[in-house]
């Protein structure tokens, strides 16, 4: 049935001479499992249609969206626009749509709703459940499992097809009496690559540090060791400062920055959409190819991300990117050696509503969350109340003074409409100064 929708949808592309169409046409299913308490919350199993639209007409343009889409009512649809697109404002700087035509081999993917059914996902949850138990500690989470097809058709000649299947694991294991709470995840596409005694360990260790003393912190600046999860989300943040966007609103960090040395050499982050242990893209939103992207280079600013509009606009080469599969490189030591070169700072799980103060300077405040701990002497000693930070990601990497030696995938997940999930693939970082500016007196 899609394939035929979506073949009216070239076919309405040669109909119309005077307009241009971008379509995106989405087929996505999922298994959403909720766990509460230790104990399944709900299951849910959801499939849907969806396109998305844009029509152009000269330098005008409208979009709209339809769920479970028909013929009749797009071109319902198109017929209204039509009445009314050439009494809206002209986009002076619009020149065209995507023209990249070229696929890659678009290969089908195993449907991981059924790699990991549910009996298998109940049986992973009783296991964890039944590791942290003994510590008075009970799992909360979400365990997600989608099957994508998309479709990406214009009037320029792009047709094109993608297939995704996302794992997005996460659990949060809670004390009963204190309500110290503790992170795992697990996600990408390829589930061979789940080591489930590795992630129930990593959960035990967790739980047992939360069972130590709770203290407050007092504000200062403090040698930190950030976890993956950190590090990967100010990268998120930083990115809408590498796009060619916030270049030409004048809000990028990296502005007159392109192949200076910002950051030490020790730190290269890449866009790459084809790593094994990750989700995986063949094409941007626009069709484009999405190609493997320096963005930092051993501490050099490489690149801006450029699509098919700003790439006209501001004179660039379009580099296919999105920053939807970061990978930051490893270093040389391991999470024991970090912590223990460590002589009084903080062990940062997680954070937790982010808000930039001023983008362009990279400066932001927000939370520590799900297991902060106090480092004495080169050992976790105790548990740290949440904490706020006010800093630069700029300077958090700036101050990045070791690196750990492996690397994990760490997934996100909107958890809300259709459950978009990215991930990314980040190690333990030390940073030298850390600003925390006040604690929450909470867990």
């Amino acid at each position: 049935m899609i394939l035929k929708f979506k073949e009216k949808l070239v076919n309405i592309c040669a109909e119309f001479t005077d307009i241009k169409f971008e379509f995106h046409l989405k087929r996505w299913n999922t298994d959403f499992l909720r766990f509460y308490q230790s104990q399944t919350n709900y299951n849910i199993s959801k499939s849907s249609l969806s396109l998305s639209t844009t029509i152009h007409k000269g330098k005008r343009s409208y979009s709209f969206s339809l769920n479970q889409p028909t013929e009749e009512a797009l071109r319902e649809k198109i017929s209204e626009v039509t009445r009314f697109i050439d009494d809206l404002p002209e986009d002076p700087d619009y020149v065209d749509i995507e023209t990249n035509t070229a696929k890659t081999a678009e290969m089908s993917k195993p449907d991981n709703r059924e790699v990991v059914d549910l009996e298998k996902k109940i049986e992973i949850l009783q296991q964890l459940s039944e590791a942290v138990a003994p510590m008075n500690y009970k799992i909360y989470g979400t365990f997600i499992c989608n099957y994508n097809d998309t479709f990406i058709i214009n009037s320029n000649g792009v047709d094109k097809h993608e297939m995704n299947s996302p794992i997005a694991l996460e659990v949060k294991a809670v004390h009963q009496k204190t309500e110290v709470t503790v992170l795992e995840t697990f996600g990408g596409e390829n589930f061979a690559s789940f080591d489930l005694p590795d992630f129930r360990d990593n959960l035990v260790r967790k739980s047992e540090a939360g069972n130590n003393e709770i203290v407050d912190l007092e504000p200062g600046t403090y040698p930190v060791v950030l976890a993956p999860r950190c590090i990967a989300e100010y990268l998120m943040y930083l990115m809408g400062s590498v796009s060619a966007r916030s270049l030409d609103s004048k809000q990028s960090f990296f502005e007159g920055k392109l192949n200076e040395q910002i950051f030490p050499e020790t730190i290269t982050v890449t866009d790459n959409p084809q790593h094994p242990e990750m989700m995986q893209y063949d094409y941007t939103s626009s069709g484009h190819p999405y190609e493997n992207l320096k963005i930092i280079e051993n501490g050099v600013f490489r690149n801006f991300m450029v699509n098919n509009y700003y790439a006209h606009k501001l004179k660039m080469k379009e580099t296919g990117s999105e920053a939807s599969a970061l990978v930051m490189d490893t270093g040389d030591k391991n999470l024991s050696e970090m912590i223990g070169g460590i002589k009084k700072g903080i062990y940062i799980s997680s954070l937790h509503y982010m808000n930039f103060i001023n983008a362009r300077e990279t400066s932001l405040t927000g939370l520590t969350r799900d297991g902060t701990f106090l480092i004495e002497d080169g050992k976790i000693t105790k548990v740290i109340n949440n904490l706020r930070f006010t800093e630069k990601i700029s300077r958090i990497l700036e101050n990045i003074t070791e690196i750990e030696n492996k690397a994990v995938t760490i997934p996100f997940s909107q958890n809300y409409e259709d459950f978009g999930i990215d991930s990314y693939r980040m190690p333990h970082v030390t940073v030298s100064q850390f600003n925390i500016t006040s604690t929450t007196g909470t867990i």
